[in-house]
């Protein structure tokens, strides 16, 4: 019997110790939950696709960056480059929604484009259609729509102008 007695006071030991460590272990998760910061979780990210074509043959448009600057108010927040891959596609999905994203594409032999967009849902799929480099601006050209210069309206006015002298003052 004093076998039977060792055993059942060495199983109640052994019991109470398990208990204890147990309780304090529970205590001292409850103590962790009252310092320190809360978690907080990350906000929710949008998926955001860009497809890059030539604007001229609808092809894709291999190895253009494609420049995403997130913009809080005023402020740009930095940027995030990617390559379009042989699809003409770039993906990102770590811009939160709700933000604005300003989206920027260069491609060697093309025009720069550039935008920002809202990103209101969780995937957006975005087109963009590069154009090749127009003509050069000059002031030395008649374009549509521009007004003609004081010196064009008096020649368009009296074109027979050129050749008479002007009026010379009396004496």
């Amino acid at each position: 019997m004093s076998m039977t007695r060792r055993s059942l006071f060495s199983f109640s030991v052994l019991l109470a110790l398990s208990g204890l460590v147990l309780g304090s272990l529970t205590l001292s998760a409850q103590e962790t939950n009252r310092r320190g910061r809360k978690y907080k979780p990350p906000p929710p990210t949008a998926r955001i696709e860009v497809t890059v074509l030539k604007d001229h043959n609808g092809k894709p448009l291999e190895n253009a960056a494609v420049v995403f600057h997130p913009v809080a108010g005023d402020k740009d927040q930095g940027d995030m480059e990617l390559k379009t891959n042989e699809d003409g596609k770039a993906m990102i999905d770590v811009i939160p929604m709700g933000d604005t994203v300003r989206l920027q594409i260069i491609a060697h032999g093309y025009q720069t484009y550039g935008q920002d967009y809202k990103v209101e849902k969780d995937k957006m799929v975005i087109e963009v259609r590069m154009k090749r480099p127009g003509e050069q601006y000059s002031i030395y050209k008649q374009h549509p729509g521009d007004k003609q210069t004081p010196n064009q309206d008096q020649k368009n006015q009296n074109p027979d102008n050129k050749d008479k002298p002007q009026d010379k003052p009396q004496q």
